[in-house]
């Protein structure tokens, strides 16, 4: 674990350390004041890398620390903070951005459960509605910005009702060939992480795996109960209870769209942010589909029965025409 920095400290002969306002295994986000521009505050998020690493493959991941730091500071979206600086001090790097005040989605959830209620479906969906907007930006960028950790602690509403994406993480670039580069090592919050994105860098994670944690956040906000792990469901696909049986407030068309959202594998999923919208909002999502039995087994191994009935047939066929050569 990282040592946090003391309070008092300035950073880069311009932000002076608050306190910590966030950690993780690779470093703190703190609040910071602005030295430079009076009054102003902000949050730098301090990424540590593991020495133990080959030095070519640290100097590989501060390179493509400084790249998607460049990219991410072009970013310019209500739902985004913004990206005002990076620098580097010794072994560690750091990522500046506007400081969002306000709570976090969960805090809010947790006030909600702790009254034995419910967030209103309004509300979620009036979230729901600007974190699309933000991720559709990030989505449609040159190359796509996949942010990889979707999840109520990381949305923060503002005292003017304006919703903030605020970390970036695990944020990483999709370069052409799908060939990708990340921020920091990790695959996400294991309640809302899809299977794909457990490869790490080597899996084929796109715009399928920010959607899938969208769906997960959406189905924890709505019904106080975080989502089935991933890799539980896996073992068995038909273990996530559906939202309504939770919370029977929230509508048919939102359950819908949900869970299809929540598919296991990523061609079942809404294909972008686009479609997810409209099924939230517009038009009833499809079907839910089953992921093992449809996936994971060829279609004839479904059904035993089957496999006997063409054998038997094939075995008729071959019979016919023999007979109708020793009669030839």
């Amino acid at each position: 674990m990282p040592v946090p920095i003391k309070a008092g400290t300035v950073l880069h002969n311009r932000y002076q350390i608050k306190q910590i306002i966030g950690q993780g295994g690779m470093g703190c986000i703190y609040l910071a004041e602005d030295q430079r521009l009076e009054g102003r505050l902000c949050a730098v998020k301090e990424v540590e890398y593991d020495l133990a690493f080959p030095e070519a493959m640290l100097n590989e991941a501060r390179d493509q620390f400084q790249r998607e730091a460049t990219v991410l500071a072009r970013l310019d979206h209500p739902n985004l903070p913004k990206v005002s600086d990076f620098f580097s001090i010794s072994d560690r790097d750091y990522l500046v951005m506007d400081y969002v005040p306000g709570k976090d989605l969960r805090q809010l959830m947790i006030e909600a459960r702790q009254k034995q209620a419910f967030l209103p479906e309004e509300d979620v969906l009036d979230w729901a509605s600007q974190i699309a907007d933000a991720l559709k930006y990030l989505h449609t960028q040159d190359p796509p910005i996949v942010h990889r950790d979707i999840k109520p602690s990381n949305l923060k509403l503002t005292p003017n009702g304006l919703l903030k994406l605020v970390d970036f993480g695990l944020v990483k670039m999709l370069a052409p060939g799908e060939v990708t580069i990340t921020i920091l090592q990790g695959q996400g919050t294991a309640l809302y992480t899809p299977l794909e994105q457990y490869g790490g860098d080597s899996g084929h994670t796109d715009a399928r795996s920010d959607i899938f944690a969208f769906g997960g956040t959406l189905y924890h906000l709505l019904t106080n109960e975080p989502p089935l792990n991933v890799r539980d469901r896996f073992l068995n696909p038909d273990a996530l209870p559906r939202s309504r049986t939770i919370n029977s407030n929230i509508s048919v068309r939102t359950e819908r769209a949900i869970h299809w959202a929540l598919q296991l594998h990523p061609e079942d999923r809404p294909n972008d942010i686009d479609a997810f919208v409209k099924a939230l909002f517009l038009e009833d999502a499809p079907a839910s589909k089953p992921y093992r039995r449809d996936r994971l087994q060829p279609k004839l191994v479904q059904k035993p029965e089957m496999v006997l009935l063409y054998l038997a047939g094939g075995l008729m066929v071959i019979s016919f025409l023999l007979t109708l050569i020793r009669n030839f």
